[in-house]
């Protein structure tokens, strides 16, 4: 663990910071509204001003703070106070400073830290703002940077104040090395209202020239409607020789030269000097912060592209109407193929696009509904007392209607679906995270049904999701324990029926379920951290048993592997591919990579670069399950394709409709035009192989042929019969 830096000036820092007055133990009041406002801003559930101390650090204002280690050495915050920028560490755990802190490895189990050093006006650090979390962060942006910045500034301006405050109690100091030089106006006048001193801030705050002091009094800076209760506060002081047991405002409206009247921030203060009471006002201009203020409660609540509310506000207007309790429903809302139009459109027309899909899932709701955009394409709505099954179809069905309509941006007209997952409370649940996540769960198999498609919750899905969960858990061992395998579908020329290769399709091996599908299994891996490690085992296995056939009569063989989209960002897939040939002694025309749409969709640059090495190198690319996505038509220009996969849903029932019979013979024509080969998937049929090749459809795979098949079973079509040794 890194310990904080000493500054050489220590001795002098600690005079500043004590300069304060500040209660360890009870904080400063002022300040709490401020870490509140950062911990809904930035949606953290831990925020503070921490002060640092000589070998301890203490609160002057916190929220969402247990109990924790206040030694300064194990302080994230003595380390921010030793630089001048705002210090963030996006994960604790893998920081070299910080990894082995207690705050990290203990209960308190810190991840996120962004915090903001704290001066005095001297400069000398004091303390730093921060907010914090137990989950890690890479998305804090430069804009959060500057938002946390500015929330520093209104710490400094209520630190200053208290400063001021704790000084003006103590034997009165000269008023030039008092208060000349702070921001904050300060004025001292006597018992007759006449000035006695003030500063630059106050003469600039209420827009005089110094000389006025000697022709004004005090009363006359404040507002007539609120001169009376002053004067009566003040005729009390002298009376009783004390503001002690006195009710002051703490706000109090000024007037400017020019009559202008502005909001201040009000403290007053007394002492005697010859006989006589003096008074010391303190004044903070409001107006500035309300407007501040309103902005960063605004920044908090609200979506800055739609003007929507946003997460965080959604999440406690759903909180708020559970605990009522009322009955309501949620709906989560997501754009299908958003990310392939900001892809080839660009980011100007997908932000329009959320904007106007905005204004018209607005005009479905009441001021008693809140809808927010959750994030990316995602937006929600939560309706109040609705729980009718027949009027939440209704509205869902408005829904999908309004987002379907054509979009005209920018000149192009677009068409665009959405998936909508639903629940309601209190029959599905009680518990405003409950009810959003069991949204979140319907919306999921909605997606999977389809684009366009909406999905009621139902409690099987949480059963679901545990399972997806498990699955996740337990792929870890499947991975450590070898238990998955390879089988293989064989792919036959349809004019000569022989075999030309296979696809390899993975399998799990499970020690108590048996031998799982993909379905089962694949969603799970995909979306985990295992994908790359799994898809090179894929890559070796494969090779292999491509060799072992080449080698014993199977010479032409061709392996088809399917890529998973993390292999293209995980480490180096071209040399990886390269070596796995090189090991088995294989060209590289004995394998064919497929490819899905959403792959080569996922990061256009990198992609395309890996796959046209590997072209270039001589390997086949396939692009799976054509005629199914968004922009197929326009990869065929500019991927380095060798192959397209005409999708089975197409296949499949090409006989008996002339619309997926079209699609058949349009991509067929489309690959000869392009020079591309073809193979069609899920021919059952004789009649779908005579179509085929009637069609000029290359190459077929599907049960007609066999069933994906372990590599034994696959070697009797191959015709190779593998011998025992016999021993001498």
């Amino acid at each position: 663990m890194k310990c904080p830096a000493i500054f050489p000036n220590e001795p002098a820092r600690l005079a500043a910071l004590a300069n304060y007055g500040l209660d360890e133990k009870q904080g400063l009041q002022s300040l709490e509204p401020v870490v509140k406002i950062a911990s809904r801003m930035f949606d953290m559930p831990v925020s503070a001003v921490n002060m640092i101390g000589n070998d301890h650090v203490f609160f002057a204002a916190s929220t969402g703070v247990g109990e924790v280690d206040m030694d300064r050495d194990v302080s994230f915050c003595a380390h921010a106070i030793n630089q001048n920028d705002v210090m963030v560490v996006p994960d604790a755990r893998i920081d070299d400073r910080f990894h082995d802190n207690p705050l990290v490895t203990g209960a308190t189990n810190l991840r996120f830290y962004a915090g903001v050093p704290l001066h005095s006006p001297e400069g000398l650090a004091l303390g730093a703002l921060c907010i914090i979390d137990d989950k890690p962060h890479y998305d804090f942006s430069d804009e959060d940077r500057t938002r946390l910045k500015e929330l520093s500034k209104m710490v400094s301006d209520r630190l200053e104040l208290q400063r001021i405050k704790f000084n003006s109690e103590r034997e009165r100091p000269d008023f030039e090395n008092y208060a000349a030089s702070s921001s904050t106006p300060v004025i001292w006048f006597d018992e007759k209202r006449r000035i006695i001193e003030w500063n630059e801030a106050a003469i600039k705050s209420f827009g005089y020239e110094r000389y006025d002091k000697n022709i004004l009094l005090f009363d006359k800076l404040i507002a007539p409607a609120d001169r009376p209760a002053l004067n009566q506060l003040i005729n009390q002081a002298i009376a009783i020789g004390s503001l002690n047991g006195l009710q002051i405002p703490t706000e109090i409206n000024g007037r400017r030269q020019d009559a202008h009247e502005l909001h201040f921030g009000f403290s007053l203060f007394c002492w005697k000097q010859a006989g006589q009471i003096k008074f010391e006002a303190i004044l903070k201009d409001l107006t500035e912060h309300q407007r501040e203020k309103e902005l960063l409660q605004q920044q908090a609540n609200q979506d800055a592209l739609t003007g929507l509310a946003n997460r965080a506000r959604f999440y406690r207007a759903v909180e708020d109407t559970v605990i009522a309790p009322l009955p309501a429903t949620v709906f989560i809302i997501d754009l299908d193929g958003f990310k392939d139009i900001n892809d080839t459109l660009g980011h100007r027309v997908g932000d329009e696009i959320l904007r106007e899909i905005a204004r018209r899932l607005n005009a479905l709701v009441d001021e008693n509904s809140t809808l927010a955009r959750m994030g990316g394409d995602e937006f929600a709505m939560l309706i109040p007392n609705l729980s009718d099954a027949q009027k939440i179809i209704q509205l869902t069905a408005d829904i999908l209607r309004q987002v379907a309509q054509p979009l005209n941006v920018y000149g192009q007209l677009l068409r665009i679906t959405a998936s909508c997952g639903i629940a309601s409370a209190p029959a599905q649940a009680q518990e405003a995270m409950e009810l959003v996540g069991d949204a979140d769960l319907a919306l999921f198999k909605a997606k999977r049904a389809g684009r366009g498609q909406y999905f009621l919750f139902t409690a099987d899905l949480r059963a679901e999701a545990v399972a997806r969960r498990r699955y996740g858990l337990e792929l870890h061992r499947a991975v450590d324990e070898g238990e998955f395998l390879l089988f293989y579908q064989p792919q036959i020329n349809l004019a000569t029926g022989k075999v030309t290769g296979a696809e390899a399709l993975i399998r799990w091996n499970h020690p108590k379920r048996g031998l799982l599908a993909p379905a089962a299994f694949l969603p799970a891996l995909e979306a985990g951290p295992l994908a790359a490690t799994v898809g090179s085992w894929v890559i070796n296995e494969a090779c292999a048993q491509t060799a072992y056939w080449r080698r014993n009569g199977a010479a032409d063989f061709r392996m088809g592997i399917n890529l998973f989209s993390a292999q293209f960002r995980t480490g180096d897939l071209f040399a990886e591919i390269i070596e796995a040939l090189d090991r088995h002694g294989l060209p590289p025309q004995a394998l064919e990579l497929e490819v899905t749409e959403n792959i080569v969709l996922d990061n256009d640059e990198i992609i395309f670069t890996i796959l046209e090495r590997l072209r270039n190198y001589g390997l086949a690319i396939a692009f799976d399950d054509f005629g199914t996505g968004y922009a197929s038509l326009s990869l065929l220009k500019t991927y380095p394709l060798t192959r397209i996969k005409i999708d089975r849903s197409f296949v499949q029932n090409m006989l008996t409709s002339k619309r997926d019979a079209a699609v058949v013979g349009a991509i067929l024509d489309m690959a000869h035009s392009f020079n591309l080969e073809t193979i069609a998937e899920g021919i059952e049929t004789n009649e779908l192989h005579i179509a085929l090749l009637n069609d000029k459809c290359d190459e077929g795979q599907g049960y007609l042929y066999g069933k994906p098949m372990p590599a034994l079973q696959f070697e009797k079509l191959l015709g190779i019969t593998r011998t025992r040794a016999v021993a001498s």
